[in-house]
């Protein structure tokens, strides 16, 4: 589109703002409210919040990236463990998920043990290289190449 064409749209919805009448402030039930999409009535309100709710909720820090720093043992097969080792891995409720590009369809179980340990149990996975994948509160990050043997 032009640029005179833009402005000259601009300038017509602008006129038709103008000169249109003030929505109401109640509508009657099952009215369509212009710019509302829907119909007013049984639409409760946002009321307040909960306070024990807020107290309960994390705070997770999405400024600290989680860097892997080791993967101990880097030669597995399916339904061993390994410990991921390294930083900003967050808080257990914060924590999202480890996955194996091997696998990455797979559940991974896993246990959240702090900000630096993650253990997991390895998935059924085709033979060959891989890359673990942790997702945190401050994003994702991938460990170098680990080898998984078929079982």
């Amino acid at each position: 589109m032009r640029s005179s064409s833009r402005s000259a749209l601009i300038i017509f919805f602008s006129l038709i703002l103008a000169l249109s009448p003030t929505l109401p402030l109640q509508a009657e039930e099952g009215t369509i409210v212009d710019g509302a999409g829907f119909s007013l009535f049984n639409t409760e309100s946002i009321k307040g919040f909960d306070e024990e709710k807020v107290e309960r909720d994390p705070v997770c820090d999405l400024s600290k990236r989680p860097k892997i720093a080791k993967v101990e043992p880097d030669d597995v097969k399916p339904g061993d463990k390994v410990v991921i080792s390294g930083e900003n891995f967050g808080t257990k409720e914060c924590f999202h998920t480890v996955t194996f590009s091997a696998s990455p369809e797979a559940t991974v179980n896993y246990k959240f043990v702090n900000d630096s340990t993650i253990e997991a149990t390895v998935p059924d996975a085709k033979a060959g290289m891989s890359f673990l994948i942790i997702v945190a509160g401050g994003g994702s990050a991938q460990s170098k190449p680990l080898l998984i043997h078929s079982k």
